[in-house]
């Protein structure tokens, strides 16, 4: 999931059909035709993108009309749920403006399991299968979405962490290409360390880069057997992977205590004596607004994974889409769903907002963008959080963070991983309070 800034919740006049039909952009009119309504999230698309799509999907389907309603992550969770339990043709709970109850909505691709937890969405497995080529889906999207074989989540767009560079400080110390694998990266970036100058600035909690090098050596953050979640932050492989995320973070001055948002890394790489982070490519944007001198003198590598035939884990972020089960026009709201994560929508979508689109062979259309395509790149190694419904009590009050910061200031890994494991466990026990 990305979280976007919150703001006034807003209906996108632009878009929604109720207020289109004086702007010449709903076709027909007649009683005949059936509105589809849509939740989506403040800033997932463009306005331009949502009056391209609204005009060519209602001229291919004159008996459908959408009105897409823009919603604020502040709170989304509480209204998805009461979506997705209110009586067929009610309308949605909550601000009068939210208007019909929705037939699709737009969900963080970490929230889907708890969804389909509580109940109340349609089962889109057939049309996953069938039409919408669930194969070549991202598996960061597509995993999240799926419970006990039945895919109830449709991915829609992506976005992961690259390593954002300095052109300036590589060619100082030397270096003439990215690394692609784990040892070239360290070897590099210890060049990089050097003179006063950082190797990288990765913050002590910085838990999301840590879980793709668990997920490299084989590991995981939790591991379901029969129905019961359990930490797993003490088996060796994930013991592997925080070995080799302190020996990253040791060459660089990012805090021990502190994840990659305070300070903002953004803001300490905008410096320009850092020669590397990990982050999201649109974070290149603020860096370039603190130090306008760096304008240019960024790039963009994939994650090295431990050879060099492909890039390393990460996490990914972004949307799926569901359908409510109590929709009152199923058929307009599949049609929907399928317009969306389809291929020319899906390549307009990564093209406009700098996204990776829902299925790996889609790469080719982000291809011109550097940042985008070490995103992509990556992408195909993506991974979600744990699918637990109750994964969301765990990042609360991580210990995940706690226990990093004690590896790193010179505490045993081994008995703090298994610490941090009983504080997940006891978070994913559904038993609990």
């Amino acid at each position: 999931m990305l979280r976007r800034t919150a703001a006034t919740l807003v209906s996108l006049g632009l878009v929604s059909a109720a207020l289109l039909t004086g702007c010449g952009y709903l076709p027909g009119g007649g009683d005949e035709q059936r509105t589809v309504t849509v939740w989506l999230m403040k800033d997932s698309a463009s306005d331009a993108f949502l009056r391209r799509f609204t005009k060519s999907f209602e001229d291919e389907n004159p008996g459908l009309r959408l009105d897409i309603r823009i919603q604020e992550w502040t709170g989304i969770g509480a209204k998805v749920s009461a979506a997705l339990t209110r009586k067929p043709g009610a309308r949605a709970k909550g601000d009068a403006a939210d208007g019909p109850a929705p037939d699709v909505i737009e969900v963080g691709n970490t929230q889907v399991p708890q969804y389909v937890d509580e109940g109340g969405l349609l089962d889109l497995s057939l049309e996953s299968a069938r039409d919408l080529g669930m194969d070549d889906w991202l598996p960061g999207l597509a995993d999240p979405g799926m419970f006990h074989s039945r895919q109830y989540g449709i991915p829609w767009y992506a976005a992961n962490r690259v390593v954002i560079y300095n052109k300036d400080l590589f060619a100082k110390a030397g270096i003439k290409r990215t690394p692609r694998t784990r040892a070239e990266w360290i070897d590099d970036t210890r060049r990089l360390n050097t003179g006063g100058d950082q190797g990288i600035y990765l913050a002590g909690q910085d838990w999301y880069t840590l879980a793709g090098f668990i997920w490299d050596e084989g590991g995981d953050l939790a591991k379901e057997t029969g129905g019961i979640w359990e930490g797993s932050l003490h088996t060796p492989a994930a013991l592997r992977g925080m070995a080799f995320y302190r020996q990253l973070q040791a060459l660089g001055r990012g805090p021990r205590n502190a994840d990659e948002e305070h300070p903002p890394q953004s803001g300490e790489f905008a410096k320009g004596d850092v020669a590397q982070i990990v982050a999201v490519p649109g974070t290149a944007q603020a860096v370039e607004e603190k130090n306008p001198g760096l304008r240019g003198k960024l790039g963009y590598f994939p994650v090295p994974g431990r050879t060099a035939a492909k890039p390393g884990s990460v996490f990914t972020g972004g949307s799926d889409l569901v359908v409510p089960e109590n929709t009152d026009d199923r058929d307009g709201a599949v049609a929907v769903v399928k317009a969306l994560a389809g291929a020319k929508w899906q390549k307009d979508l990564a093209r406009t907002m700098n996204y990776v689109p829902n299925k790996t062979t889609l790469s080719g259309a982000v291809a011109a963008g550097p940042g985008v395509a070490a995103m992509a790149a990556g992408a195909a190694r993506g991974r979600a959080t744990p699918v637990s419904p109750l994964w969301a009590r765990v990042e609360a009050d991580n210990p995940i963070k706690a226990y990093m910061s004690k590896v790193l200031d010179g505490a045993d890994p081994a008995t703090e991983a298994r610490a941090a494991s009983r504080r997940i466990t006891e978070e994913l026990d559904a038993s609990g309070p």
